[in-house]
């Protein structure tokens, strides 16, 4: 998947500036797709030249004027082709896997910190997911959305982040755990012995 295929996808909410992209991006979008504001601002401009989105200047008189965009229906297209395209398979990269994994040779109590901030960051983003989920049903209750609700799809990506990070949260959590008592002796602060 390219960026293009997840602003375009955005963009079906509606109109945004690239403020508010960058906004949507940092709430609901990047729990399956991270992108710098700078990134949109390019991308935006790659998609208004090649036709995907219209592109229309908002002159505001107490701040400064802002372009908004919306997907055109060649851009509607794109996002049908894309989604006839096989899916590839989800990879995982991230460092702290790697020092867990290296934790019987390494500092166990460093590693242990660096999953105690990643369960604190994973607890937030549920919250985060929590309201943002709340926002999008209303005052109805998930399966009445789900069944009758104008937009799915955002609901469902950060349904699949909310799970996503609470997993984490979960994982970090019990990891931690088994590392402290395994290494208990070592980990010990010398001062309080």
């Amino acid at each position: 998947m390219a960026l293009r295929h997840a602003v375009l996808a955005v963009l079906l909410g509606g109109e945004f500036s690239g403020y508010q992209l960058a906004k949507v991006f940092d709430t609901g979008v990047a729990n399956f797709w991270y992108a710098a504001p700078q990134q949109l601002y390019l991308e935006l401009a790659k998609l208004e030249k090649s036709g995907l989105v219209d592109g229309r200047l908002v002159i505001q008189l107490d701040r400064p004027n802002k372009r908004v965009y919306t997907v055109t229906e060649a851009g509607v297209a794109e996002l049908l082709r894309f989604a006839e395209t096989d899916a590839k398979p989800a990879v995982i990269r991230d460092d702290l896997l790697v020092k867990v994994h290296a934790v019987d040779r390494t500092d166990a109590r460093a590693v242990v910190a660096q999953l105690e901030e990643r369960a604190v960051q994973a607890a937030a983003k549920v919250e985060l997911f929590d309201g943002t989920l709340q926002a999008l049903r209303g005052d109805l209750d998930e399966d009445t959305f789900l069944a009758t609700g104008e937009r799915v799809g955002p609901y469902l990506t950060c349904l699949r982040g909310k799970r996503f990070e609470q997993e984490n949260l979960d994982w970090c959590r019990r990891s931690a755990d088994l590392i402290r008592a395994r290494w208990a002796a070592e980990m010990r602060d010398p001062g309080t012995e």
